[in-house]
């Protein structure tokens, strides 16, 4: 492992720091690096990022980082661009951002995206490159141990042969009651189903569900009426409504279906599309990336990428050359409905945000910049669900895939 030389320095940001924050957060890049940084905010309010530790060669493309909340263990997932085979790797953080690795599995080719399901017991990953599912075992250490692989295949090309020349599964998603995996399969329009044995962690595929032709399914997430937690189990067990909300890349829409439970089946009703960029065309070469809910249950948060609709002014108050930048999006959801209200098209300090988090307290949120090869952090209002302005940002070494707080 290298460290930065700014690790040196957490003493001293401790002199100049207030308690009230000081927080870990983890990068992946194609650089083959995971970046540990610390986000601290001094007595006056403001907050600085800086570089602690750095993972050198931790995989040659690391592409997605999943921690689960309460566990000292990040996963993270190697895409494998340059070579035959993937990888999925755990490490043990600690407080001062450093990570060690516990193990590393050779996998099939291209996973881009883990979910940590089955009360923490079993977690599956989904792969881009090599059209496959996989799930693992966790172990009592953080490690893993291979459960099962899924593959898949189409019989012709696509509507968009282009992107669509092979299955190619871009997510894994639990459900809310962690009885399911989904994962939208942009190369194959699909919503892949699967359930989960509770009493051993294997999937079993279910039905699939049809995505309009073309559309390219690539991030999805989970909303349950009139819950602020969508995993507290008593609000879930009051039958609210459960809705999923799905960002394709190749249509730039966002999607809103009503999901219904079945006998190890789940079916969804659309309610709602519209474009990603709300009351606004979408750009030309415009993809469609992230979505998360916000903490409160009470937002949609979307990314676009390769449309820079922002200039902003440059981060080095030294340099007048303004930066060019791709757009978040913020949705107000209406739990009767499912329906999404557009409230806001924000800059997301530049170019690509494939990947972006956000605080527990929704107050904050950390955006990976791809091209940028750079991290922003911006405030968030948790009340109108808006994006605000940028208070720190860093450089991080290569193309920047996916940025997560350890909280």
């Amino acid at each position: 492992m290298y460290y930065s030389p700014l690790r040196l320095a957490l003493g001293g940001l401790g002199l100049v720091t207030s308690s009230a924050l000081a927080t870990n957060l983890y990068v992946s890049s194609y650089s083959g690096d995971i970046t540990s940084l610390r986000l601290s905010q001094s007595d006056n309010g403001s907050y600085a990022l800086a570089v602690v530790a750095t993972n050198r060669g931790s995989a040659p493309s690391p592409a997605w980082l999943e921690k689960e909340p309460g566990k000292g263990v990040v996963y993270c997932m190697d895409e494998g661009l340059p070579v035959p085979n993937g990888s999925i790797s755990s490490y043990r953080t600690s407080p001062c951002g450093e990570l060690t690795l516990i193990d590393r599995h050779t996998t099939i080719s291209g996973p881009v995206s883990s979910v940590v399901y089955n009360k923490g017991k079993a977690m599956a990953a989904a792969h881009y490159g090599g059209s496959a599912v996989t799930t693992w075992n966790i172990l009592p250490t953080g490690g893993l141990s291979p459960l099962q692989n899924f593959t898949f295949k189409l019989s012709a090309p696509g509507t968009n042969p282009g992107r669509q020349d092979a299955p190619h599964p871009h997510e894994a998603i639990v459900d809310p009651t962690d009885s399911f995996i989904i994962v939208p399969d942009l190369g194959a329009d699909l919503l892949r189903v699967f359930s989960i044995d509770p009493a051993t962690s294997a999937l079993t595929p279910s039905k699939s569900f049809s995505t309009p032709p073309g559309s390219g399914p690539r991030h999805g997430a989970f909303s349950v009426s009139g819950c602020a937690d969508i995993k507290n189990q008593e609000c879930l067990a009051s039958k609210a409504d459960t809705y999923f909300f799905v960002v394709s890349e190749i249509s730039n829409n966002v999607t809103s279906y009503k999901v219904t439970y079945g006998n190890k089946t789940l079916d969804f009703t659309e309610v709602f599309t519209t474009g990603i960029y709300g009351n606004q065309t979408t750009p030309v070469g415009a993809a469609a990336g992230e979505a998360l809910i916000s903490p409160d249950n009470k937002f949609l948060l979307t990314s676009s990428r390769n449309a820079t609709l922002f200039s902003i002014p440059n981060f080095d108050s030294t340099n007048s050359t303004k930066i060019p930048s791709d757009t978040l999006q913020s949705w107000s959801i209406d739990h009767t409905t499912g329906k999404l209200s557009f409230r806001q098209s924000a800059p997301a300090g530049g170019s690509f945000p494939r990947q972006f988090s956000v605080n527990q307290k929704g107050t904050l949120v950390a955006v990976g910049l791809q091209l940028s090869s750079r991290v922003v952090i911006m405030e968030r209002n948790p009340s109108d669900g808006t994006f605000g302005k940028f208070v720190a940002e860093v450089g991080v070494t290569g193309d920047v895939t996916s940025v997560i707080w350890d909280e």
